[in-house]
């Protein structure tokens, strides 16, 4: 199951009759819509498991953005990046689903681009101007480190949450923001303990094209500034001009080229922009096809914002045997007066290792 930009520290518009919901009412709510997949139905479509009970659930994957920039509008700061994490937490840990061998369904989280400006500074003010807490708390939850990282022994640089799952046959991959050139690093040397005609899936923040304020700034001091607006998340600075309006094809490219390398991964998973979308991704001279899935935020979707109705998330279900994986959208609040949960749009696609193009 996917979500994604959980956004504690702000409000929405409207939800459920009330106006200026904060983040942890809408978030809780959604915790309790998911603790009702097993209870549900598959539709009667050409999908994986289709008329079938949903059953156990494996894992839960939140895409990041789980705490707000700490920014000061007005003068006024968004909540502390810590205790919103802690809200995270304290909020999943009413998940009630379990997984295929009977335990308690895992929560897996990729950071976003809020928590990691929080750990790096931004260009407009903050408060505090850094905290990294949220991130580091994050990488302590997914990379499982024997001595847990601290404020004081974090290092933005070298901590980047890159891990990765084998669960039920395929491989999942959890990448920091989006895979840059450390992010295909080390998933050059992840993917080689990995059969290549294992199915691999990528969950990462960011879309496959990225966002170019999100790479180190090209320009003079290739530092964080109100004048140039990048943000310094990722490894690589910006090859393709000097402002954030230039695109990201070198960067696109490159991602291209390293899964012409890699034929089994062949889906990804991200939020950011959030709607749900099932799309292929052809990379910029088209030369693979990535099946892609941008899910929907419970917080700032760019339709459910203003549109609860259209409140989404996404369940994937996988046949190993024919390498299909279906992906469903479930909406979760259709029905605001009478909160229940009703299936939303689907598709299914092959994962197996992709042919030459």
């Amino acid at each position: 199951m996917f979500t994604a930009d959980a956004h504690y520290g702000i409000t929405r518009p409207a939800f459920r009759g009330a106006k200026t919901v904060d983040a942890r009412t809408v978030n809780r709510a959604l915790v309790a819509s998911i603790n009702q997949l097993s209870t549900l139905t598959f539709p009667v479509d050409d999908g994986v498991h289709a008329g079938a009970p949903v059953g156990p659930v494996d894992f839960v994957v939140e895409g990041g953005d789980v705490s707000n920039r700490e920014d000061v509008i007005d003068g006024q700061a968004i909540e502390k990046a810590e205790s919103t994490w802690q809200e995270f937490r304290d909020d999943y840990r009413e998940l009630r689903l379990t997984d295929h061998a009977g335990r308690a369904t895992p929560l897996f989280v990729v950071p976003g681009n809020h928590e990691s400006s929080n750990a790096v500074g931004f260009y407009r003010p903050m408060d505090p101007p850094k905290d990294p807490s949220a991130l580091i708390a994050a990488y302590n939850l997914m990379m499982r480190p024997a001595v847990p990282l601290t404020a004081a022994t974090f290092d933005y640089d070298r901590d980047r949450l890159h891990t990765s799952r084998d669960i039920g046959g395929a491989h999942f991959v959890f990448l920091h923001i989006w895979p840059d050139s450390s992010g295909r690093a080390w998933m050059t040397t992840d993917l080689e303990h990995v059969a290549p005609t294992t199915p691999v899936v990528i969950f990462t923040h960011d879309p496959p094209e990225s966002d170019a304020r999100h790479f180190i700034n090209p320009n003079g001091a290739h530092d964080v500034n109100a004048a140039d607006t990048f943000e310094n998340l990722l490894s690589d600075r910006l090859a393709d001009g000097p402002t954030t309006d230039a695109g990201t094809l070198v960067e696109q490219s490159a991602l291209e080229s390293f899964l012409s390398a890699h034929p089994n991964v062949t889906a990804y998973f991200h939020g950011h922009s959030n709607f749900n979308q099932f799309y292929d991704w052809a990379g910029p001279h088209h030369a693979i096809t990535l099946h892609a899935f941008r899910v929907d935020s419970p917080m700032k979707g760019a339709i459910s914002k203003d549109d609860e109705t259209k409140l989404s998330f996404q369940i994937a279900t996988i046949d190993m045997a024919s390498c299909t994986m279906t992906v469903r959208e479930v909406l979760w609040n259709a029905h605001p007066e009478r909160p229940s949960l009703t299936w939303g749009e689907s598709t299914t696609v092959f994962i197996g290792r992709r042919e030459k193009q």
